[in-house]
């Protein structure tokens, strides 16, 4: 359809999980753009135009994660087996609390707690996956449209039980390279692959004579480290790998690279011979 012959827009928001099976709500209106006021919950929205002859296809957007910053409350998890208490402290008494638990957008579950002791036992977790539980405090409690109700009271992750990451970090690069240092970058584990929170990186290296030096530990956010200390024209073969509260995961494959005699890797082609015409 023509943008000239568009009367309006009608917009369809969705709570991602809505157990109460209510209708989205829908606002129809003649401008682009609409300010919606949500909490942290996950939703769905679709978005149709419509003229005299009826309504256009939808076009679906699911809206990404918020920032969990500036948040009103804090949640605790306690593991007991395979379940999990969740506990918070009300800042205020509303009518009752919204949880929402599970591994990401397509797998999330959702309860209303009427109590006002800020508890909530969950079960039935799988072992080595991250879990986001969210706690929003709403003043509607029966099976009504949360979107205009609730506010999210607090966001946090856990995991059941932690696991080693089943691989190390991706694209490691050697840069830099002179005869006594060299710069060691790579890519952060996947959050799917870590198994558990990672909590650091371990770089080891070997020389020509395959002395091992002292493995250098690294926080989570790292992802380079300078070498230092090597010797001019040797052979170095570089592993990384990182670790959780569980353990130690898999190296990296053995990368290696060579110190020059002289100066840097990079100034060889600086040193190259100009031929004038």
């Amino acid at each position: 359809t023509q943008s000239e012959n568009v009367l309006g827009y009608c917009v369809n928001v969705e709570r991602i999980p809505n157990s109460c099976r209510d209708s989205p709500n829908r606002i129809c209106l003649k401008n682009r753009e609409v300010l919606l006021n949500l909490s942290m919950a996950y939703y769905r929205v679709n978005i149709s135009a419509y003229n005299k002859a009826g309504e256009s296809p939808q076009a679906i957007y699911i809206v990404p994660d918020f920032s969990a910053t500036d948040l009103p409350g804090q949640i605790h998890v306690k593991h007991q087996g395979t379940n999990a208490v969740v506990t918070w402290t009300p800042e205020y008494n509303p009518k009752c609390f919204v949880v929402d638990w599970g591994t990401g957008k397509e797998d999330m579950h959702m309860k209303i707690v009427t109590t006002a002791t800020g508890n909530f036992t969950l079960d039935n977790f799988q072992p080595y996956k991250l879990y986001k539980i969210m706690v929003h405090a709403s003043d509607v409690c029966q099976c009504e449209n949360f979107t205009r109700h609730e506010k999210t009271f607090g966001v946090t992750h856990f995991y059941s039980v932690e696991g080693v990451p089943r691989t190390g970090p991706a694209n490691v690069t050697i840069l830099n390279i002179t005869k006594h240092s060299a710069l060691v970058k790579w890519t952060e584990i996947a959050a799917e692959d870590c198994l558990g929170f990672l909590q650091g990186y371990r770089i080891s290296y070997t020389d020509s004579s395959r002395k091992k030096s002292l493995a250098v530990t690294l926080n989570s956010s790292t992802t380079s480290y300078h070498l230092t200390g090597l010797k001019e024209k040797n052979i170095y073969r570089v592993q990384i790998s990182g670790f959780t509260n569980a353990g130690e995961g898999p190296p990296t494959h053995s990368q290696p690279f060579s110190t020059p005699k002289y100066g840097t890797v990079g100034s060889l082609c600086i040193c190259a011979t100009q031929h004038q015409s």
